[in-house]
């Protein structure tokens, strides 16, 4: 399977320079031909008589070389491949939003997710070199894999420049058969796995939170473009990139641990963006980060031979008793000890991660056939099971 590998780039003056270089007409590219995007659809909505046709990659591109190009000769101090790509991602961008999967794209703003793609002539030299067109060869901190590589993105997080570019990679089967687990998330915990396994969350934001509004509280008293102000910037850039690493290391520990050791993984498909309206819980929903826990399992559940299911988040797994079957009419969320009428008495969350791996193990038995579960997707198929 192909997966992404990223590392940070060793450069000197004279390589960051190129790179920004890079990076500015990318976003010039994008921004030119999302003015004449919208210019077009904007016709077309006013003149249903006379409709433009909606341009392509390859059609904007021929237009920028015949009419931007010309008048902006700083284009040809950097590879064609960084406006080439840039109007290729515009074009699907526009296509995601035609199916309603995305909002309209956005005009991009200097020094902000700055990035670029180049390919042709990209060999891996050595342990922790590259060479990719026009830049030269690049050092980078980490040791590369020595890997055909067709094309690379290169982009900055604060300061710092990074490289990436897919890798094939061989999976890794666990040889685990017969081991499923159940895993509730949830605030107070991060993670409650249905044998009883508890994950709290590091908080990074909630940790570094004082200091970022330091930052912030003395960043609004410089002049805007000053060199103060850039420094102010960077640090602040600087500490956003240490929260979502921190983040970023605790899921990727958690998420590795869960495929390795299970050959079936239960979670409730949540709605993140549906949660985050919640104003009173949506920075700590955030400084969770239940959507990435969600998108690291997928590919890693594939990379280790495990299977990830998703239960329908209509499923309730913390009103029912796992014990019984009996379902509780309400629950509040101060609750956070489960007791039922039979006298069964657990944590809310075990008892939710329980109900989550009783969906798929053997022995499930239905309780009531009138009310079908939620669905369940397991791998390519969705499976509709009783609760």
């Amino acid at each position: 399977m192909l997966l992404g590998f990223k590392t940070r780039l060793k450069l000197n003056n004279k390589q960051a320079t190129m790179l920004s270089k890079h990076a500015g007409v990318a976003r010039h590219a994008w921004n030119w031909g999302l003015a004449a995007t919208k210019f077009i659809l904007d016709h077309n909505k006013e003149n249903p008589d006379s409709k433009f046709k909606f341009p392509s990659a390859i059609d904007l591109h021929k237009l920028l070389v015949k009419l931007v190009k010309p008048e902006n000769p700083w284009y040809y101090e950097v590879s064609k491949s960084a406006p080439q790509f840039a109007l290729k991602d515009l074009r699907t961008a526009w296509d995601r939003c035609f199916k309603k999967t995305s909002a309209p794209p956005k005009f991009k703003k200097k020094g902000k997710h700055d990035s670029f793609t180049l390919d042709g002539t990209i060999k891996v030299k050595g342990q922790n070199k590259i060479q990719v067109p026009i830049i030269g060869t690049v050092r980078t901190f980490e040791d590369l894999p020595q890997v055909p590589v067709k094309n690379v993105t290169i982009s900055r997080q604060a300061d710092y420049w990074f490289i990436s570019f897919k890798v094939e990679i061989e999976t890794k089967l666990n040889n685990v058969t017969d081991n499923p687990v159940g895993v509730d998330l949830g605030l107070l915990r991060f993670a409650t796995l249905s044998d009883g396994q508890e994950f709290d969350s590091p908080r990074p934001f909630r940790a570094m939170r004082k200091k970022l509004a330091k930052l912030q509280w003395r960043n609004r008293f410089k002049e805007i473009g000053s060199k103060n102000w850039r420094k102010a910037q960077i640090k602040i850039a600087r500490l956003h990139a240490d929260i979502a690493n921190i983040r970023k290391d605790f899921i990727h520990k958690v998420t590795t641990q869960l495929a390795k050791n299970h050959s079936h993984i239960v979670i409730e498909d949540l709605n993140v963006s549906g949660m985050m309206a919640n104003g009173k819980l949506s920075k700590a929903i955030a400084d969770s980060g239940f959507y990435e826990f969600r998108r690291q399992l997928e590919y890693k559940t594939k990379l280790y031979g495990c299977e990830l299911v998703l239960a329908n988040r209509w499923f309730p797994s913390s009103k029912t008793c796992s014990n019984c079957g009996n379902k509780k009419q309400a629950l509040s969320l101060s609750e956070r000890t489960y007791n039922c009428e039979c006298g069964f008495v657990c944590d809310r969350d075990v008892n939710a991660a329980i109900n989550l791996v009783r969906l798929v193990k053997s022995d499930f038995k239905p309780v009531d056939k009138k009310e079908p579960s939620p669905l369940v997707e397991s791998g390519n198929k969705l499976q509709t099971r009783f609760a």
